[in-house]
């Protein structure tokens, strides 16, 4: 059974999660073992749980406890459970539940990418990509087209946030990704290196003198591949450009300079897929 908990005191300690702190101190990134992230809607809860993801307490409308969150509630006994009406949690958490559904989870200890890229023939390496919808996005392609992980250079914008998360809709929970990098030094020249050690030859998506088509055969084949994304305003650094094996470009029609970055990570993932020796892939 998991206990109830009729929200009366705005300033219990225990809401500090869902109403008051930051991004940033919910994920306490120093002692991920204290830090935590807010996972939003039945879906996100659902893969979180399903990949081993520990809630610490959920807030969500009265009508959800024996309605569309009790599959969830009976998989977490014990796990305090805040409601109230509409209204009281919109007040609370300074806008309307449209999910109905929050919970407070624990942060895992991220693995190391050599970890994580052990087997990987095709990874995606997102550099200093901040906006949340466009991170949320990346992952869910990611996962769709069979990217094998992720690495996120130390700059970018977290994807266990609460908008990135529910973009990716729970796929954030189904593909493994980590950090290349602690803080901005690692990156490009350290990163970089840490890839070639690993076997991946490096694709950098710009546009360049350089720059070859995404329809490359060499991409194809190559058995470790690693394509890096950019940000949305200045896209890669020089540096990462130039320590690459390849740059990479989207061919484009009508005079479009380019694609937003989630788009062009999805053609990119979609374009240079792993396939076996005999031409197949995995996808169902």
């Amino acid at each position: 059974m998991n206990e109830i908990i009729e929200i009366t005191d705005f300033s219990d300690t225990a809401l500090d999660a869902y109403a008051r702190l930051t991004e940033h101190q919910l994920r306490n990134r120093l002692e991920p073992e204290k830090g935590i992230f807010i996972a939003e809607s039945t879906t996100v809860i659902t893969l979180a749980l399903d990949a081993g993801f520990v809630p610490t307490s959920f807030l969500m409308e009265r009508k959800h406890i024996d309605g569309s969150a009790a599959p969830i509630l009976a998989r977490c006994p014990g796990v305090p459970v805040y409601t109230a009406d509409d209204a009281v949690l919109a007040n609370l958490t300074g806008f309307a539940l449209s999910r109905g559904v929050l919970a407070s989870m624990r942060r895992p200890v991220l693995p190391t990418p050599e970890e994580i890229c052990a087997g990987a023939h095709r990874v995606a390496v997102l550099e200093n990509i901040v906006d949340a919808t466009n991170v949320g996005a990346i992952v869910r392609s990611a996962a769709a087209i069979g990217i094998d992980a992720l690495l996120l250079t130390p700059s970018c914008c977290d994807p266990l946030i609460r908008r990135a998360a529910r973009v990716s809709m729970g796929t954030v929970f189904q593909i493994p990704w980590t950090y290349i990098g602690d803080t901005p030094d690692d990156w490009p020249r350290a990163g970089m290196e840490r890839l070639h050690a690993m076997g991946f030859k490096t694709a950098a998506m710009a546009l360049s003198d350089r720059s070859v088509s995404i329809a490359d055969p060499a991409l194809k084949n190559e058995e470790r591949l690693a394509l890096i994304l950019g940000t949305e305003g200045t896209g890669l650094l020089d540096e990462t450009i130039s320590l690459s094996d390849y740059t990479v470009k989207i061919p484009m029609y009508h005079n479009v300079d380019s694609l937003n970055v989630a788009a062009a990570g999805a053609v990119a993932f979609w374009e240079t897929r792993y396939r076996t020796a005999d031409g197949t892939t995995d996808a169902i």
